[in-house]
């Protein structure tokens, strides 16, 4: 046989040649769990239009007396990650005021 050559033997179900059998062994009963998925945090219940118009400055500070953690402003067209973080609103602002606002 030349070398690197693969020798094929033909195996039926249960056999690996004339004189060699294979018993089959039950595999141990495995279950996969997963863990539960985490409750996130509550968010403020409050009205996101509510920021459209007003001042930068005033947006934020109203956000984070209703109980937003993080307050982000961000200018028109600015690319961001899409990642959503409970917690934060998002403000975009052009020349000073609130233009829109979202969650995450």
């Amino acid at each position: 046989m030349a070398a690197g050559a693969c020798l094929r033997l033909p195996i039926r179900h249960g056999e690996a040649g004339p004189s060699f059998r294979f018993r089959h062994r039950p595999l141990p009963l495995t279950v996969d769990v997963m863990a539960p998925l985490p409750t996130p945090p509550s968010q403020p219940e409050d009205t996101h239009d509510s920021y459209v118009g007003l001042l930068a400055e005033s947006a934020e500070e109203r956000a984070r007396e209703r109980g937003w953690t993080t307050v982000r402003s961000l200018p028109p067209g600015t690319m961001i990650t899409l990642e959503y973080v409970a917690g934060r609103l998002n403000f975009e602002v052009e020349n000073g005021r609130v233009t829109r606002c979202w969650p995450g």
